[in-house]
């Protein structure tokens, strides 16, 4: 059947009737009828000013938009847009929100006349129901979904690889105080938790494990009973990361821990030597990135550190003086064609000083990098 969508006046009245938001249960109104939040959903996004503007347009009788839900083959309904909207009236009306909307004055929905309360409980909601196939459902909803709050990345990836491995996998890393916040306490992840990026992360690095993408990743497993075997990878990570680096330094938090520890998890590091490294490394002038010391620290590429480098001017001083030849081949060159060059390396004490520097050309300088 073509999907086909059909226009059901309802009210907010109907909408909040025996309205539940449970974690285990579900988000659910209309007296049971409506599921607020589908697998593909994302989690509740909108702040404290975004739910004051829709009850504000409620309390003023203003359009609140267009709402699509689905019909279920049971003849209950799903939505497919709308869900941030509904969840902020629906919340703001049981939990009497105080939004400071209703006539300035600081008060939840509790606090109102009985005539105010109707207005609102009143309010006609523009809903259209969509019927059609599974598939049509998901490709309505990703389409529609391109205006207003934009789906993150791994929002939309949920729409497509639906199932108890994924409701397992959110529930390990996208509800707050969750699991994951007991592994990491918060320190290593940075990104919104409740868009999807704590999860769109592990997978980032799990995938990366398998050298296949995150789309790959998450259809080999959508089948699967539960995430465990994601929540174990992610738990091996975070234990190798605070097993080497002993004492947690802010520069930690969004570092892709995963990635490093696909590269080098199989070397042997003395935490210790690591921590005693760290410290001369940040008190070293000559180090411009601090978060790149812990890469450098597990690569020994001075690459991750993006030391201090010679400004032109002091280049340019340098090159007159040595009257544009190269320090090692003494052949002419142009300033253009010539590079600074540390006389003693970084990783030997010099530093970027003018008594430390010479001018090479291009190809001096590379075969002495190369060394």
């Amino acid at each position: 059947m073509a999907m086909k969508a059909t226009l059901r006046p309802t009210t907010i009245r109907e909408v909040v009737e025996n309205f539940v938001d449970n974690n285990e249960e579900g988000v659910r109104g209309l007296n049971g009828a409506l599921n607020i939040r589908p697998k593909y959903q994302r989690e509740f996004v909108y702040d404290a000013p975004k739910q004051k503007k829709v009850m504000d347009t409620i309390y003023k009788g203003l359009p609140l938009g267009t709402f699509y839900w689905a019909l279920n083959d049971d003849g209950t309904y799903e939505v497919l847009d709308g869900q941030q909207r509904i969840l902020s009236f629906c919340r703001c009306i049981t939990e009497s929100i105080a939004l400071d909307v209703y006539g300035g004055r600081l008060v939840g929905f509790d606090g109102l006349t009985e005539a105010e309360k109707d207005a609102i409980l009143d309010y006609e909601l523009t809903v259209y129901i969509c019927e059609g196939t599974d598939k049509d459902k998901l490709e309505w909803f990703k389409t529609i979904n391109i205006a207003g709050e934009p789906l993150t990345e791994q929002e939309l990836r949920n729409a497509v690889y639906t199932g108890e491995w994924l409701a397992h996998a959110k529930a390990l890393f996208s509800k707050q105080n969750g699991w994951v916040t007991t592994i990491t306490d918060n320190k290593y992840l940075s990104g919104a938790q409740n868009r999807q990026i704590w999860l769109e992360t592990a997978l980032k690095w799990v995938a990366d494990r398998d050298n296949i993408d995150i789309e790959e990743y998450m259809a080999k497993h959508q089948q699967d009973k539960n995430a465990d075997h994601l929540m174990v990878y992610f738990k091996n990570v975070i234990d190798w990361v605070e097993t080497l680096f002993t004492v947690y330094r802010k520069e930690m938090k969004g570092l892709p821990w995963g990635i490093y520890y696909n590269k080098y998890h199989k070397n042997t590091y003395s935490p210790s030597e690591i921590e005693q490294r760290t410290k001369e490394l940040i008190d070293d002038d000559e180090v411009q990135n601090i978060r790149g010391i812990y890469e450098y620290l597990l690569s020994g590429d001075e690459k991750h550190l993006n030391l201090r480098t010679f400004d032109s001017k002091l280049k340019r001083k340098v090159y007159e003086r040595q009257e544009g030849l190269c320090a090692k081949c003494k052949e002419k060159f142009d300033f253009e064609d010539m590079e600074g060059d540390h006389i003693i390396p970084w990783s030997q004490g010099g530093k970027t000083t003018e008594e430390n520097l010479q001018m090479l050309c291009k190809s001096c300088n590379g075969r002495k990098s190369n060394k």
